[in-house]
């Protein structure tokens, strides 16, 4: 809650804008140490506090003064590809004999394997390090030391409980782990690993790495707080000051700037992931890792057309499986949404089913078949671990991992439908109410208030991520007033208006057809504010993250859709829950009056019901139970498209009985 008194204290104190102080006393940093934390330029603690850091110095400083031959193991992902090329460019730097090796998405899938463990074995390697993975890699570990070889295992991923026989493993996440910050990266290990091996001469390697430590690190969407936001300020400190080629190419190439993190999550991130998800991920090292422009300029090219074919056939499969979803009534209920297709892109599951639970606002798991074999990439919402859900299903599962909002799954093709009943069985007892997909507003603003200053005050919380989310801003009870489509259609451009002041923002990846409001409707829009310039003129960039129809009670929508899904489960609902649903022959009516005066135009489900008479007049779950009722009946044919409707009055000269619907009976 605002105390405006203790904001303008806060700005006399500390000399910052009002607006600045504003959002930091909303966010509940009032104390000194807090401030200073988030305004102050903080440092990297002792690198010799974490677990087995001793020892992975001194294992590797012995392969590189005995020349032994050493391979860094990375990983396809932004934070594994940066990681590998610090590691690896460190090590030539030292005059190590190294290599590096990057499994194959497609091919190998995530983490060691026993096949790329031989083939090491088989270049005379003698050191493994990994980098981003190896925590879960037991057997694999195994396998090497039984060849002859040692592991050093750095990562950041959890343990499954049993930690790998390597020589050392250093992950902030193992339970023993003692270091004051455990939300590192893959690449930020590594960087405190060279810190390490240079003997704690921090400002040196940060000065080197920091630019690639603070890619992966925004990469791998860790809270960018603590060592992180030290390390992503360094980063972009160097990235602004260009110099490392590679990355001076992709950003020219792809259109991005270096200079926020904001900036890098659109533009470079994606590209060096899309290497990973289409291609072959070692160029992304090479890219990183190269001196001269001419081959950086070519990688980067190779590289951003990479992350345009990925962007294709990203849409492709989520089309498909947003298709599959709601065609199929009984899987679009499920707590958990479980989709499957034959043959979909492995290296594009994950981010499909980042837009399917986007869409439907429900955890999602996107599985590709491939033979006999089903892997799949899920993800949640806040509030939900998808990683303790897939940890229970792990009887039915040849390889699992991941964290609390994203998990990775390989399986039987057969087991599917079994681990679709068992994720949703876990998710029922676990969590009965699956938490709402949450947009948190700092503030609202009054549209005459904005302006190109206020992004420009704000800059001090910079970097922005989670952990540190870029400051949303409320503006509400606009009225519509035109929808420009843009990018071919994948965009929209918004006019808003209120109180005499006319704004423009967009809307990216939405399209025209998906967008459930209409020139005159009055909407709430959280935005994020940017400065821009235009033609040498500074100006605001609005963005629309999320629109809402202005008037309707967001938690009475919950609790209305959770007690419609439970009705389309079978599921008890008591007889509070069937009186919030079941409707009057009038509401019938009225819905049915709306629907034939609409004509088959697209409308969206919450402005419907605004029509009707809002959240205590009607409900969202009585509006769909009347929906279905009337496409049971024969009366309308209708199709959801996630929040979009489309309904179509059918002709009938019979008189028909609405209240011989089934659905009505099982309300009874």
């Amino acid at each position: 809650m605002l105390d405006k008194e203790r904001a303008a204290t806060l700005a006399e104190e500390y000399g910052l804008p009002f607006f600045l102080a504003m959002l930091l006393d909303i966010r509940g940093f009032h104390t000194q140490g807090q401030i200073e934390g988030l305004l102050g330029r903080g440092g990297l603690a002792d690198p010799f506090q974490m677990r087995d850091m001793d020892k992975a110095v001194e294992r590797i400083r012995q392969a590189v003064e005995g020349f032994e031959r050493i391979a860094v193991y990375g990983d396809y992902d932004c934070d594994g590809v940066t990681a590998t090329a610090m590691l690896y460019s460190y090590l030539q730097v030292m005059g190590a004999d190294v290599s590096y090796y990057i499994p194959q998405r497609e091919g190998e899938g995530y983490g060691m394997n026993r096949g790329a463990v031989e083939a090491l074995h088989s270049r005379g390697v003698r050191l493994i390090i990994t980098v981003d993975n190896g925590i879960s890699s037991i057997e694999e570990v195994r396998l090497a030391g039984e060849l002859g070889m040692d592991v050093v295992v750095t990562d950041h991923h959890r343990p499954h409980g049993q930690l790998p026989q390597a020589v050392a493993v250093v992950d902030p996440h193992r339970a023993d782990e003692e270091s004051p910050f455990r939300d590192l990266c893959g690449a930020g290990v590594v960087l405190k690993l060279l810190i390490a091996l240079e003997d704690g001469d921090a400002q040196q390697v940060v000065s080197e790495y920091g630019d690639l430590a603070a890619l992966g690190t925004i990469g791998d969407v860790v809270p960018l707080l603590g060592e992180n936001r030290a390390i992503v300020q360094a980063g972009l400190e160097l990235l602004r000051q260009g110099g490392r080629p590679g990355v001076a190419a992709l950003l020219k190439k792809c259109g991005g700037r270096g200079d926020t993190a904001t900036s890098l999550a659109f533009s470079a991130i994606p590209c060096i992931n899309a290497t990973g998800r289409m291609g072959t991920p070692e160029r992304a090292v090479r890219l990183l890792t190269c001196e001269d422009d001419e081959t950086a300029q070519a990688l980067a090219e190779e590289i951003v057309q990479d992350n345009k074919r990925r962007r294709e056939v990203e849409g492709e499969i989520a089309a498909q499986a947003m298709t599959a979803i709601e065609a199929d009534p009984s899987l679009q209920h499920d707590r958990i949404l479980v989709v499957q297709g034959v043959g979909w892109h492995h290296g594009v599951v994950g981010i499909v089913a980042a837009r399917v639970t986007e869409r439907y606002g429900k955890p999602c798991f996107v599985i590709s078949l491939d033979r006999e074999e089903a892997r799949g990439s899920g993800r949640s919402v806040e509030g939900f671990s998808l990683f303790e859900a897939v940890s229970h299903c792990s009887p039915l599962l040849r390889r699992f991992g991941g964290h609390p909002m994203a998990a990775g799954v390989t399986l039987d093709q057969d087991k599917v439908p079994a681990f679709r009943e068992m994720l949703n069985a876990y998710a029922r007892a676990a969590c009965p109410d699956m938490p709402a997909q949450a947009i948190r507003l700092d503030c609202r603003l009054r549209p005459q208030a904005l302006s190109a200053q206020l992004p420009k005050d704000l800059g001090a919380l910079e970097p922005f991520g989670n952990g540190n989310p870029q400051p949303l801003f409320g503006l509400m009870g606009m009225e519509l007033r035109e929808v420009q489509p843009v990018g071919g259609g994948s965009h929209l451009r918004l006019a808003v208006a209120r109180d005499g002041c006319l704004l423009r923002c967009m809307r990216f990846g939405v399209r025209p057809e998906d967008f459930p409001f209409a020139p005159g409707d009055r909407i709430d829009l959280a935005v994020t504010l940017e400065a821009g310039v235009f033609r040498g003129e500074e100006r605001l960039e609005i963005t629309a993250r999320d629109v809402r129809p202005s008037g309707l009670e967001q938690e009475a929508c919950i609790r209305g859709l959770r007690l419609y899904g439970q009705l389309c489960r079978g599921e008890p609902l008591g007889q509070e829950g069937r009186q919030a649903l079941v409707p009057s022959r009038d509401q019938l009516a009225a819905l049915y009056r709306l629907l034939a005066a609409r004509k088959g135009r697209r409308a969206g489900l919450r402005g419907l019901l605004l029509e009707l008479g809002g959240t205590e007049g009607f409900g969202l779950g009585r509006l769909l139970v009347c929906l279905d009722i009337l496409q049971e009946r024969k009366l309308i044919c209708c199709e959801h498209r996630g929040e979009v409707l489309y309904a179509q009055v059918l002709p009938t000269e019979e008189k028909v009985d609405i209240f011989a619907s089934p659905v009505y009976k099982r309300l009874g």
